[in-house]
C-alpha cells in the first residue's frame, strides 16, 4: 500500500512538473525580444545605407561624424563634437551619458590640438576613449572622425 501511494505521488508530481514546464516554455516563447531603433538614416539610391544613431535597450550608438569643410584640426574637432551632441540629443541622450568614444585622426601630429578642443566636452566624468591615426586618412575632407556609445 505504501509503495502504491509513493508511486501515485511520484506520478502526480511528475505531471504537475510537466505542466508547469510547458507553461514556462510557452511564456518564454511569448516574450518578444527587444528591437533596435534607428534614427537619421542616410540613403543611397533610395536604399538605407546607415543610421546616424542606433538604440538598443538603454544604449545608443552614434555613427562617426566628420567635418567636411576647409579648416584646421581645432575647427574640425569642435564641429564634430557639436554634431555628436546633436545626434545624442536626437536619440534621447547627452554628452554626459557617453560611455566610450573612438577618435580617428587623419594625422597623429594633430593629437594635442584635438585634445585641446575635446577636453571638457563630456562633463566631469569623461568617457573612456581610443584615439588612432588612420592609414590613408579619414574619409572625405575631415581631419578627424569621432563615434561614440552612450546610454539613454
Amino acid at each position: 500500500m505504501k509503495s502504491e501511494r509513493r508511486s501515485l505521488i511520484k506520478k502526480l508530481f511528475a505531471s504537475v512538473a510537466g505542466i508547469a514546464g510547458i507553461g514556462v516554455a510557452a511564456k518564454a516563447k511569448a516574450e518578444v525580444a527587444p528591437e533596435k531603433e534607428v534614427g537619421s538614416v542616410e540613403m543611397y539610391n533610395d536604399v538605407p545605407l546607415f543610421s546616424g544613431h542606433t538604440k538598443f535597450n538603454n544604449l545608443v550608438f552614434i555613427a562617426g561624424k566628420g567635418a567636411h569643410f576647409e579648416g584646421d584640426i581645432t575647427a574640425h574637432t569642435k564641429h564634430v563634437l557639436d554634431e555628436l551632441e546633436k545626434e545624442l540629443i536626437k536619440a534621447g541622450s547627452s554628452m554626459e551619458k557617453v560611455l566610450k568614444c573612438s577618435v580617428f585622426l587623419h594625422d597623429l601630429n594633430d593629437y594635442k590640438k584635438m585634445n585641446d578642443a575635446y577636453k571638457g566636452r563630456f562633463g566631469s566624468k569623461p568617457p573612456c576613449r581610443t584615439t588612432v591615426a588612420v592609414y590613408g586618412g579619414v574619409p572625405g575632407d575631415s581631419l578627424v572622425e569621432i563615434d561614440c556609445i552612450a546610454y539613454v
